[in-house]
């Protein structure tokens, strides 16, 4: 081989390595970056801070994407962080899902309440389904002003569990297989379950029992689509404690969590503009 073969073929090498190596190396500097915005948020707000963040994400440099939802893994780092907080300190706990698994979202909530300081549950985004659920633990939910939360009825694979008890209501029992009556029998226990660990999380947030009831008929029971957006403005009329106090370095967490890169339908220029008619010039 002469001297130019070798040449491209150390290269190709070179190149082949710097796309294993590149995406690595970004990932570990977000990583970084991610860590000291979090201690600073902590000496900030005297408080551990601990964020559940799920997003689309593309891995490796391959670029293939994965969706993320609350999974089991997501409760045990959760409640190890839990038991690494002293009793007396708060949480400040950053949560961005489309929601998960019930049960991993249903222990995070459980040791979330039982916390002794004060939780506050910060979104700036959104909390859907788990993410809901995990929110009721909060001696304050954090909303932004457009946030949302959502339904937190239990589903049955794809299908609602309030629907699916709906079929004895509008079908003769003897046209009724034996396998929708197993659905509608485990789906009737699932709303009741769901209800009952809404009420008892509420109750333990030092909601009266009357709000406590409130809520967990309005969210848990089927009355709306499972991706029905809870407003702030709902939030409040329900009796849920709401602030839109949402600290700006959450804001700037966010941007450390990136979308898959790729051509951007959402285009603006990234800084602050002033208000029309302020021309202050710092004199």
């Amino acid at each position: 081989m002469d001297s130019y073969g070798i040449f491209i073929s150390q290269l190709f090498w070179f190149i082949f390595i710097l796309l294993l190596i590149l995406p690595m190396l970004k990932s570990q500097t977000l990583e970084w970056s991610r860590e000291r915005l979090i201690r600073a948020i902590e000496e900030k707000r005297k408080s551990r801070v601990i964020t559940m963040i799920h997003r689309q994400e593309t891995r490796s440099f391959l670029g293939f994407f994965m969706m993320r939802f609350i999974t089991i893994e997501d409760s045990e780092q959760v409640l190890r962080a839990i038991r690494l907080t002293p009793k007396n300190m708060p949480i400040d706990f950053i949560i961005h899902t489309p929601g998960g698994l019930a049960l991993a979202a249903t222990q995070i909530a459980n040791a979330l309440a039982d916390h002794q300081a004060p939780v506050r549950v910060i979104i700036p985004h959104y909390a859907m389904s788990g993410g809901t659920l995990i929110a009721f633990a909060a001696d304050e939910i954090i909303m932004d002003e457009h946030a949302v939360l959502g339904p937190v009825d239990p589903q049955l694979g794809q299908e609602p569990a309030a629907s699916i008890v709906k079929i004895k209501e509008i079908k003769d029992p003897n046209e009724i297989d034996d396998a929708t009556w197993v659905k509608i029998d485990v789906s009737e226990k699932a709303l009741k379950q769901m209800y009952d660990n809404v009420v008892s999380l509420l109750k333990k947030k030092g909601y009266s029992e009357e709000v406590a009831k409130k809520v967990a008929e309005e969210l848990t029971q089927g009355k709306y689509t499972h991706d029905f957006p809870i407003t702030v403005e709902r939030a409040k009329e329900l009796g849920l404690k709401v602030s839109t106090e949402v600290p700006d370095e959450v804001y700037a967490l966010m941007e450390l969590y990136p979308q898959p890169s790729g051509p951007q339908s959402v285009q603006y220029i990234p800084v602050p503009y002033q208000k029309p008619g302020n021309t202050s010039n710092g004199h």
